[in-house]
């Protein structure tokens, strides 16, 4: 394995700097783990995309790059999500296979689940329901790259010797996420809220919804390390919690909370004692969404940091970014 060439697709966000942090602990030197900027490398550039992979020949690829963002960014700028995520994801897929890529992870999102699915969610429920309405586009962008990796895999895996496979997390939070409160997801948007409110000693909190929808998060190490492991799975492990038209696995927790009680953990990690109120007028989002995580874990992993250890270590990345 450390002698593996390896691109990380999106290697400053939030995931890929955690994907960067795992492959150099497992040993692989960091001349042979390729990154490139925005400014480097265009990934909505089929051309330039072509050339970089070509001229490196990585062996295995991580697909991080997306382009991502809460309810309200969702809401604002469906064109920019479903063009821009479908883009990065034909350009990276299809030039990796042109180029004798044949190992690569690619990244979806729990969203592509239907709004009503049953919980917790199976892999087999993709595509059994309509999604939820705030972040569609996104999501059907993300079901599309679940299916390239599919169809390439099922028309030239044989022939090539391609192995594609794709990993659904849940809602993710760590070190390197976005606090802008335009784009944020809920986490850090509340990490950032709370302390504001501290700062300037604000005793009343109103957030979006009623607080009563349910959601699973995954520390980002956690997602990173499960990439690496699922990566170097051999191919007979790796077929036998899989299909070849339900190629993908769910990589969660496996237990959720409340928005609310999410709120209050939020509210302690950041040391918050003003009220937290909430505005239903505006929309919650999906009701719930759970990972069923049984086939990952039979597999061998398992994540490791608990969310109230998490939001400790999130609050302090964020207090490090404003000072910065």
């Amino acid at each position: 394995m450390t002698n593996e060439r390896v691109y990380i697709a999106g290697h400053t966000g939030m995931v890929g700097a955690a994907l960067l942090r795992k492959l150099i602990l497992t040993g692989i030197p960091q001349k042979n783990i390729l990154t490139r900027t925005r400014e480097q490398l265009d990934l909505l550039s089929q051309q330039e995309v072509l050339r970089f992979l070509f001229e490196e020949r990585p062996n295995q690829v991580y697909i991080a790059a997306a382009k991502v963002g809460g309810i309200q960014a969702n809401n604002t700028k469906p064109a920019e999500f479903i063009y821009q995520n479908l883009v990065i994801q034909i350009n990276l897929i299809h030039a990796s296979f042109i180029a004798g890529v044949k190992k690569l992870i690619f990244l979806g999102s729990s969203c592509i689940y239907p709004r009503q699915s049953r919980q917790p969610i199976s892999e087999e429920q993709l595509l059994s329901g309509q999604l939820e309405p705030t972040n569609e586009p996104y999501a059907i962008a993300k079901i599309a790259g679940i299916k390239l990796c599919e169809s390439y895999n099922r028309q030239y895996g044989a022939t090539h010797g391609i192995d594609y496979r794709s990993l659904m997390p849940t809602n993710l939070y760590g070190p390197g996420d976005t606090y802008d409160l335009e784009s944020s997801h809920v986490i850090p948007a509340l990490i950032r809220r709370f302390h504001e409110a501290k700062v300037q000693k604000i005793e009343n909190v109103t957030l979006w919804g009623t607080g009563t929808a349910r959601r699973e998060f995954l520390y980002v190490e956690d997602l990173a390390e499960a990439c690496v492991f699922v990566m170097n799975l051999d191919s007979n492990s790796y077929k036998s919690q899989t299909e070849p038209m339900r190629s993908h696995l769910n990589v969660g927790w496996g237990d959720d909370l409340t928005i609310a009680q999410l709120a209050d953990l939020i509210a302690d990690a950041v040391g918050y004692k003003g009220k937290i109120n909430f505005d239903s007028k505006n929309p919650d989002g999906t009701p719930r969404k759970l990972l069923q995580t049984n086939r990952l874990q039979e597999l061998g992993w398992k994540p490791k940091v608990q969310l109230k250890d998490g939001l400790k270590r999130t609050y302090v990345d964020y207090l490090e970014s404003v000072s910065q």
